[in-house]
């Protein structure tokens, strides 16, 4: 006798970096692959803006991490001005920017004016230059940002006035969104830099589960070199199987 039943099985699938970094996203503006496998955002010059979408979409109905190193300069007082981690759903879909300088290629310079920005859409900045009308601490800072807005109420600098990310090195950053609790958690270094509750599927995506992310990075009068290198995307899905007996 055949008896029918439904398998479950739940495993993870990983990703390496090391695969055509090239091939995986799609460059704009400054942005362009490196040998080393890592996407170059800005090479150090004045007023560049450079963004990478990866050609495969997040599936926000279910929990993933992406975890990437950044690269965000060798100079301190001299450099400027930051990456941004960005997932949205504009119509622009992988030709989607935002504005150049203290904006990192997501947002708008002016808050509450017009201009380009990147529309539904959520973002990690690591912003390396103090711009007053952003609410910036005079440090290096992490920020999380919604809907092209470049203004944040809070940050996290580790309570350092002096703490610095233009140091020369890679800095381990990793994303995690966990839909059953609708928790966004952003890692920087092993420090915890944000952790919050946010429905991004309803609240900020209009119910769409499907979205692009990538990375933006953007130089002013000042700059510095930017790059991410992605090292691991893992995420964790359910597959059911039939079968018969």
């Amino acid at each position: 006798m055949a008896v029918k039943f439904r398998k479950v099985i739940t495993f993870v699938i990983l990703i390496s970096a090391h695969i055509a970094q090239g091939q995986q996203f799609i460059t704009i503006g400054s942005a362009r692959p490196m040998e080393n496998s890592c996407i170059l955002l800005t090479p150090d010059y004045p007023y560049m803006e450079g963004i990478a979408y990866s050609r495969t979409k997040l599936d926000l109905s279910g929990p993933f991490e992406i975890s990437f190193d950044i690269f965000l300069g060798n100079k301190n007082e001299d450099g400027a001005d930051g990456i941004a981690f960005i997932i949205h759903n504009d119509s622009r879909a992988f030709e989607a920017y935002g504005t150049w300088g203290e904006s990192l290629g997501y947002g708008r310079m002016n808050p509450w004016g017009n201009g380009n920005a990147i529309i539904p859409s959520m973002a990690v900045e690591f912003d390396t230059y103090f711009n007053f009308r952003q609410n910036d601490p005079e440090s290096d800072h992490v920020a999380y940002l919604e809907n092209g807005v470049s203004f944040h109420e809070e940050f996290w600098n580790g309570g350092d006035p002096e703490f610095n990310m233009e140091d020369n090195r890679l800095h381990d950053f990793r994303f995690r969104w966990d839909p059953s609790t609708n928790t966004i958690t952003v890692m920087l270094d092993g420090f915890t830099v944000f952790m919050g509750k946010k429905d991004l599927v309803n609240e900020i995506f209009e119910g769409n589960n499907e979205v692009i992310w990538g990375f933006s990075a953007s130089t002013g009068r000042l700059h510095n070199k930017q790059y991410f290198c992605l090292r691991r995307f893992a995420s964790v899905k359910e597959i059911s199987n039939n079968e018969n007996y």
